[in-house]
């Protein structure tokens, strides 16, 4: 019997120096983890969620502060059209009032699609119309350009409305 008891008490003495890291206790431990983790990532998915939206409601407002003296330079030349009779004052009003806007959009990437005697790309142009080319060279090419074509860097943002000599 002293043999048994003192091997009871050696396998209860080993309980009291088992490991603190059971395989029970490292489960709870790691979906204790889990559980933080994943609100830790839901929390961070809202997040992002509302900066997004946050982003794309003020996406353009750099874009609209920078027009601003563009427009009060619109809102002096209609002042000053009611009552001028100086005609070249006027139009020098309206080119500065141009070159700032080309300016702008210059500094923002907007370039203008080149056009007129190119050949006809459909990537570039869209053909309002075909016409007789005055010239056999110009067969199959863009003859007139109705509207301006713009890149964005190297996106086409809108394509150049042409004619197109056949």
């Amino acid at each position: 019997k002293e043999a048994s008891e003192e091997e009871a008490e050696t396998i209860i003495g080993d309980k009291e120096e088992m490991p603190e890291d059971s395989p029970i206790e490292k489960l709870a431990e790691m979906q204790d983890k889990y559980l933080r983790l994943s609100a830790e990532f839901d929390n961070y998915r809202r997040r992002t969620l509302k900066e997004k939206m946050e982003l794309t409601k003020t996406a353009g407002e750099n874009l609209l502060i920078n027009l601003l003296p563009v427009m009060d330079d619109f809102e002096r030349a209609m002042k000053v059209m009611d009552s001028a009779t100086d005609c070249k004052a006027m139009k020098d009003g309206i080119d500065l009032i141009y070159n700032k806007f080309r300016d702008f959009f210059k500094q923002n990437g907007v370039q203008d699609i080149e056009s007129d005697k190119c050949d006809f790309d459909t990537d570039l142009h869209d053909a309002v119309t075909k016409i007789p080319a005055p010239d056999k060279k110009l067969k199959g090419k863009v003859v007139d350009t109705i509207q301006k074509g713009y890149y964005l860097h190297d996106k086409v943002i809108r394509h150049s409305k042409v004619v197109v000599g056949e």
